[in-house]
């Protein structure tokens, strides 16, 4: 017979506390990623800028695509973990929540699940307006600015 938990164990607490770390570093992470894209894209466009050589504005494109998966990853991990968290909320004010269910620190299994939630990810408001801005920002500067 597996045995329940109570609301207030300690590994209970414990458990919250790691998941909490979890999401936080996947947030911490996607911000990482808009931050050292735009660092990155500005520094290619500086260096195209100088060297009076607009084609080459298409090289940003690259970190903007690789920053994009990553933020997107990271959304999408940061997703399931929340969800792995309100799942164990549930179970756990339902009293469903055993000695089996404390300190699973994954966030699901699958490539199918990983590609949804990355997808998922990739065209939610916290990442398309800010990639597509940068994107078109670079289109505006390559035919406007340069043409």
């Amino acid at each position: 017979m597996v045995a329940s938990i109570e609301i207030d164990s300690p590994a209970v607490q414990s458990y919250l506390t790691i998941l909490q770390g979890v999401i936080n570093r996947m947030a911490a992470n996607s911000s990482s990623c808009k931050t050292w894209c735009v660092a990155l894209v500005s520094a290619i466009v500086m260096v195209v800028a100088d060297k009076a050589k607009p084609e080459y504005v298409a090289i940003a494109i690259v970190p903007l695509l690789l920053f994009l998966f990553l933020d997107s990853y990271y959304l999408g991990l940061e997703k399931r973990f929340r969800d792995r968290y309100n799942d164990f909320i549930r179970k756990l004010h339902s009293g469903e929540a055993t000695v089996e269910d404390l300190f699973i620190v994954t966030p699901g299994q699958g490539a199918s699940v990983f590609a949804k939630a990355t997808a998922a990810a990739l065209i939610s408001l916290s990442v398309w307006p800010f990639y597509g801005l940068l994107a078109g920002m670079l289109l505006a500067l390559r035919f406007w600015l340069f043409g």
